[in-house]
């Protein structure tokens, strides 16, 4: 009964972690999608690359959450019988996976921020006035 109930258990810790993290580009919430859609000022922009950056960072937190189990699958392989390697592989494979999420995301925050100062170089172009009120 114990063995049942343990691979019940592991079972629904693989499908809900496997679920979790399905492609490994940045993060696409409804959130995000209306931001970037909207964004055309400097500061719509720095608010969107803060969006990328905290996802970034949610991700890394899972990251280091799979880190801890794979290294516990490692230290009491015991624990976890015939399954231990296909749990070794899978949390090794959610640590790839959730990297390369946290690469893409802080990729899209660095293009935002880069989008942000062009914002304010295009403005600048564009309004002449203020340009020239700000050299004096």
């Amino acid at each position: 009964m114990k063995n049942i109930v343990a691979a019940l258990s592991v079972i629904g810790l693989l499908v809900s972690a496997s679920s979790s993290a399905t492609a490994a580009g940045p993060a696409d919430t409804p959130e995000i999608r209306a931001a970037v859609q909207k964004a055309a000022t400097r500061a719509e922009h720095e608010a969107v690359a803060k969006l990328y950056e905290d996802a970034a960072a949610q991700t890394q937190a899972k990251v280091k959450e799979q880190q801890e189990l794979l290294e516990q699958y490692e230290n009491k392989s015991y624990l976890y019988g015939r399954q231990v390697q296909d749990l070794q592989l899978h949390a090794s494979a959610q640590v790839r996976e959730y990297e390369q999420v946290v690469e893409a995301n802080i990729k899209e925050a660095r293009l935002h921020r880069q989008m942000a100062l062009n914002a304010d170089e295009n403005h600048a172009a564009t309004n002449p006035q203020k340009l020239s009120i700000m050299d004096r």
